[in-house]
């Protein structure tokens, strides 16, 4: 499921131009190796160093290899606990660039953002008819951050 950039500009528009494609895959820990593995031997340039760095924030950052373009920074969150499992239950099929593609629900688009601190983003979802401001402020309460409820 693409988070970030893509699921923002999937709900809110816009283009994709700069900075990193953020992946959300869920899977166990130990099957964290093997992302690397199969992104090795499918044209991404795998730095073990800097996978070894990031191993406690459950991420795996890659490079795709485009030679016309340069290279596309690709993360991989491993995602083993409740909160992203349920985002995969919520995660909506959406047409992207001529492309479908798996990117979470408004609510917890809107909930990365508000991590990120982007309000203007969050308001501009929670105005959109898919947005459900219960869902996502009955989450906000879940989860103690009742601070950020619409």
């Amino acid at each position: 499921m693409f988070l970030g950039s893509v699921a923002r500009a999937a709900w809110l528009g816009g283009l994709v131009d700069t900075g990193s494609i953020d992946v959300l895959g869920l899977m166990q820990p130990q099957q964290k190796n093997q992302v690397a593995m199969m992104a090795n031997n499918r044209g991404f340039r795998v730095d073990r160093d800097e996978i070894d760095q990031a191993e406690e924030l459950d991420l795996i950052p890659l490079n795709w290899i485009d030679e016309e373009d340069g290279d596309v920074r690709v993360h991989v969150l491993v995602a083993s606990n409740a909160l992203y499992a349920r985002m995969f239950a919520n995660a909506r099929t959406v047409a992207f660039y001529e492309r479908e593609i798996r990117v979470p629900s408004a609510e917890d688009v809107a909930l990365l953002l508000s991590m990120s601190e982007d309000r203007d983003d969050v308001r501009a979802l929670a105005a959109s008819e898919a947005f459900d401001r219960s869902a996502f402020n009955e989450k906000l309460v879940s989860i103690g951050l009742r601070e950020l409820l619409l």
